[in-house]
């Protein structure tokens, strides 16, 4: 769980801010859940901190969702693509896709 909370605030995930007194606020948990190695043995423990969203009312906690997930086969694509056209790359663009 320090792990996960370390990366979270590296990240900047979110910024702790006073409550407002006219919003809902939503509650977290912790997912916990292990990852095996082939043979069956334990290779790591995992924690995922995640919002209890079955407790928001659409139209009143949120308006819309947007998560942006990319997945690596797309970014080796679009990589791919811009060396073949040659085009050039900044340290920022690595920085993000890292």
């Amino acid at each position: 769980m320090d792990i996960e909370i370390a990366a979270l605030h590296q990240n900047h995930t979110w910024d702790l801010i006073e409550q407002p007194f006219d919003v809902n606020i939503i509650g977290y948990k912790w997912v916990y859940k292990l990852k095996h190695k082939p043979d069956g043995s334990t290779k790591r423990y995992k924690a995922r901190l995640v919002t209890k969203r079955y407790n928001q009312t659409y139209g009143l906690d949120y308006f819309e969702t947007f998560i942006p997930v990319v997945k690596a086969v797309t970014i080796r694509i679009i990589l791919t693509i811009a060396l073949s056209f040659k085009w050039k790359f900044n340290s920022l663009m690595f920085i993000m896709l890292s």
